[in-house]
């Protein structure tokens, strides 16, 4: 993977909404390694998760005019595109049918890459500050935006309160938010 290409968040936005093609590499090239690991966390596939990568892409590409940075930054937006993608396609019957047909060499590439491709935010690991979390709200994390919870699936499935499972989550991304930052 080529070295992350340094850009300001609104310079980059200006050249999307321009159609500039040097954005559509530098978001690539910056973005999509992330991204990649989010779209596998939630399909558990190499190959669903390139596929969705590239619609994820198109789609970023093809909606930048609807980004708004009032309501949070670019990346925030592109993860939101990215993860209703996956979880699009965990909900789907055709992908349902076809995660019980996973063949062994498939699921042995996947426990590779589980513990050998990471991902990088900005120098970090995102799922090394996840893990810094304290365990209750690393458990709403996943359940949330990994597997496609609701907050009432998760308030009956672990017999918490709705305004406890709003407040974990609420908390969660705040104390990410702070770690990222």
């Amino acid at each position: 993977m080529a070295r992350k290409i340094e850009i300001t968040e609104n310079d980059l936005v200006t050249l999307l909404k321009n159609r500039d093609q040097r954005a559509y590499n530098i978001l690539y090239n910056n973005y999509s390694r992330t991204l990649y690991d989010i779209l596998y966390k939630v399909v558990q596939s190499k190959d669903t998760s390139a596929d969705l990568l590239q619609d994820a892409f198109v789609k970023i590409w093809k909606n930048i005019d609807r980004y708004n940075p009032s309501k949070g930054c670019l990346f925030t937006w592109m993860l939101t595109i990215t993860r209703n993608l996956a979880l699009d396609r965990v909900r789907s019957a055709t992908h349902r049918e076809a995660a019980k047909n996973v063949i062994l060499d498939d699921y042995m590439n996947q426990v590779d890459e589980q513990h050998h491709y990471k991902a990088d935010f900005d120098g970090m690991n995102l799922q090394k500050i996840i893990e810094r979390l304290l365990p209750k709200y690393q458990l709403m994390i996943d359940l949330v935006y990994y597997e496609g919870y609701t907050q009432s699936e998760i308030s009956q499935k672990y017999n918490i309160p709705i305004g406890t499972v709003k407040t974990r989550i609420k908390n969660a991304i705040l104390q990410l938010k702070t770690m990222i930052d």
